[in-house]
């Protein structure tokens, strides 16, 4: 072999490792962008079901394709930071709270068992709030640990802003496995 077929070969296998590892990296930015990205639970306000440092993936292209249900567990842009809260209301609803720590949905009693313990307040849902065509009610399951659409700084959740479900916890390894939403 001579000289310039040994630096033709060795080109070639450089130019051929760019352009796997630049396959990779545009693989792995749609993937983040558009499919699927993990995140980790930071505090307590999804407790007894998420703890803090759980590691999910959310899926982030289920959305694209139907729109998101009562009691999916939802990430979404919050004040600099991802929040993870539980679908509550759902776009067209009235929502409500009552003193007791009840949830009413078009007045009629919200039929769940996510809350971590009866809500002691709720906020600006002692009023009736009406959902407009894309907002959310959103809570979190630790109900008296959670900023949520019970605060006017989080408020109702437009559709645009949902990252994505939710969808496996990947650590801690012992817990792994697919979130319970219904």
């Amino acid at each position: 072999m001579t000289n310039t077929t040994k630096k033709h070969s060795a080109l070639r296998e450089i130019l051929n490792t760019g352009l796997y590892l630049l396959l990779i990296f545009v693989l792995t930015w749609l993937f983040i962008t558009y499919v699927g990205q993990r995140t980790q639970v930071v505090g307590s306000s999804m407790y007894d079901t998420l703890e803090d440092g759980d590691n999910l993936i959310v899926n982030k292209l289920g959305y694209r394709l139907h729109d998101p249900e009562r009691f999916d567990i939802v990430v979404f842009p919050c004040e600099g930071e991802f929040f993870i809260k539980r679908i509550i209301g759902l776009p067209g609803e009235t929502v409500r709270i009552d003193t007791e720590g009840k949830i009413y949905i078009n007045e009629v009693l919200l039929d769940e068992n996510y809350g971590y313990e009866t809500i002691e307040d709720p906020g600006r849902a002692i009023e009736t709030l009406v959902l407009g065509d894309d907002e959310y009610f959103v809570l979190g399951d630790n109900r008296n640990n959670s900023r949520d659409s019970r605060d006017s700084m989080v408020g109702n959740i437009t559709r645009d802003r949902i990252v994505g479900k939710a969808f496996i916890r990947i650590y801690p390894f012992d817990k792994f496995g697919v979130l319970k939403h219904q």
